[in-house]
């Protein structure tokens, strides 16, 4: 059931992206936009579309909410796949956008693919004047400076520095590189459903966890042909991760008991909430 719903969400938000970059021309950076948001989990735009229908969201609007983070997403990929940055060859199992085309085209697909989020939120098909402002104001917030871009910043840091991370710090930096993107899709949603985003908030901070925590295990313990990308390039670096830190199994524990926090948090919207509790059991359980 949950496999079909995931996938039903993952076919529609392909169909509406491709129809909002229809107009977009055919340019190397147009097509770099659509070859960069094809395919991938969509996790953060499920959980848009998800929230919204628990709350009572316009699903016209939380449609595009959702392409708008899977925008952010994807631009967040193409500039961490860069040289200056991780370095990759592989995404999703094909080329790297700066591998496919070069490094200026990422760059720029990067760049046009940020703007083109906040584009989509802007449009008065997404509500009223005050979800619309509430939309770009955090989303804004949450990939940028004391977000995602902040997350970024302190991984790279830690790549250079005297000494590993600690547990701590290496919860804080993912709580804002991959955490900050999952957090909002469930703001997102409840801003469209006029709901109270604490409770689910709480949910989304503890998958946004648990989601990092397996792919430090995936990067030790997956194969390169279902991930679609390098791994191991963590243990060959040096970097300190969950993993490194807390060892398979406490790591495996420690990701199991957040997903524990995370159904947790879901009690009051009673059975409505039971694909939001699957979806937090997929994130800990996928191979990819």
């Amino acid at each position: 059931m949950f496999d079909a719903k995931l996938k039903e969400a993952q076919d529609a938000i392909a169909r509406a992206l491709s129809d909002r970059m229809a107009g977009l021309g055919a340019d190397r950076v147009a097509e770099g936009m659509r070859y960069a948001t094809a395919g991938g989990k969509r996790l953060r735009g499920f959980l848009v579309l998800e929230v919204a229908r628990l709350t009572g969201g316009d699903a016209g609007a939380a449609m595009q909410a959702a392409c708008a983070v899977e925008c952010i997403h994807a631009y967040s990929l193409v500039h961490d796949d860069l040289p200056c940055m991780d370095d990759d060859d592989l995404r999703r199992g094909l080329p790297t956008v700066h591998r496919k085309w070069d490094e200026a085209t990422a760059i720029l697909v990067g760049d046009a693919l940020q703007a083109f989020a906040f584009e989509l939120l802007a449009d008065p098909v997404t509500g009223d004047g005050d979800q619309r402002s509430e939309l770009v104001a955090t989303l804004a917030r949450a990939a940028g400076p004391r977000g995602m871009v902040l997350g970024q910043a302190q991984d790279i840091a830690a790549e250079t520095a005297a000494t590993p991370l600690t547990l701590d710090q290496i919860t804080e930096l993912q709580a804002n590189k991959t955490g900050a993107l999952l957090d909002w899709p469930v703001v997102a949603g409840a801003i469209l459903g006029r709901a109270d985003p604490a409770p689910l908030r709480r949910y989304a901070r503890a998958i946004g966890l648990a989601f990092q925590i397996a792919d430090d295990i995936l990067d030790v313990e997956g194969d390169v042909e279902k991930t679609g990308k390098a791994l191991r390039k963590d243990a060959g670096a040096g970097k300190a991760t969950f993993v490194s830190l807390l060892g398979p199994g406490a790591a495996k524990r420690r990701a199991k008991a957040l997903i524990d926090e995370a159904t947790a948090a879901l009690v009051p919207y009673g059975p409505e909430a039971e694909t939001l509790k699957q979806l937090a059991r997929f994130v800990i359980s996928r191979d990819q």
